[in-house]
């Protein structure tokens, strides 16, 4: 009877044991999480990854605190890691290692009837900073203004803070929202609304794209646009086993056309 148990403990951990080697636990940024990256997932598994995912993308900075705490083996993120959270990570023996995955352009979007397509630099920056509180402030037709952030979780919520708004704070009135797909459904829904979003989403129905000075997101020209950012994925030392082979992926052609078709941009 001992033996019988024994044998049913030790069958049962060394199952836990292969669950745990080969399932990828993905954490962080929403504008890759979201979408990008399951679709390489899934790109991966039907290439022959032997690999399940557990992919949660609630912020950025979600990526550095699972990775700190041993419950990621990837981290995304749509900003580079800061200081503090390199900080915290070596503090728990965590050797970060970056890698570059894509490009992405933080676009500006209205709802598809207001009649605003172009905007200056101080423009997006004082209705950001609720400086600028009425659309007809900047030609529109009169309405209140209705301002969609990212949360604070967010690598987009503080990029926007310093790429748009020189490092000023949103204004009391603008709406933090839990990701990409949260604002477009506001938006497209609320004739006086602006936000920002991730270019992969800009294509949804019910909005429409905004120019900046002018220039509009073009994956053709993707750093002459004054809101394009690198995106990153994190891990614990140069990549082995699964992990590797996963980012290997991304990195090969077929990975290449996922993210391409996805609305990231190859920049190398």
């Amino acid at each position: 009877m001992k033996t019988a148990i024994l044998t049913l403990v030790t069958t049962f951990a060394a199952a836990l044991s292969l669950q745990a080697q080969t399932t990828l636990r993905i954490r962080g940024s929403d504008t890759l999480g979201a979408k990008l990256v399951p679709a390489l997932a899934e790109g991966f598994k039907k290439q022959g990854g032997k690999v399940s995912f557990d992919i949660a993308a609630e912020g950025s900075s979600t990526a550095f605190t699972n990775l700190a705490a041993g419950t990621a083996e990837i981290g995304m993120s749509s900003r580079k890691i800061k200081a503090d959270e390199r900080t915290l990570c070596r503090s728990k023996g965590i050797d970060i290692n970056e890698i570059e995955i894509a490009w992405d352009m933080i676009t500006l979007v209205v709802n598809k009837n207001n009649p605003i397509a172009d905007l200056k630099k101080k423009q997006i920056l004082q209705i950001f900073a609720g400086d600028i509180k009425d659309w007809s402030e900047v030609g529109g037709t009169p309405g209140p203004i209705s301002v969609y952030t990212r949360n604070t979780s967010s690598g987009t919520y503080k990029d926007f803070m310093g790429m748009a708004m020189k490092g000023r704070e949103y204004g009391a009135n603008s709406q933090k929202m839990a990701g990409n797909e949260q604002i477009v459904s506001e938006v497209a829904s609320n004739s006086n609304g602006i936000g920002y979003i991730g270019y992969a989403y800009s294509g949804a129905k019910g909005i429409k794209i905004v120019s900046l000075d002018g220039a509009a997101p073009n994956p053709a020209a993707v750093k002459s646009y004054p809101l394009s950012r690198p995106t990153f994925l994190y891990t614990n030392g140069e990549p082995t086993g699964n992990v590797k082979a996963f980012i290997d992926f991304c990195r090969s052609p077929a990975g290449a056309a996922i993210i391409t078709k996805g609305g990231f941009v190859l920049v190398n």
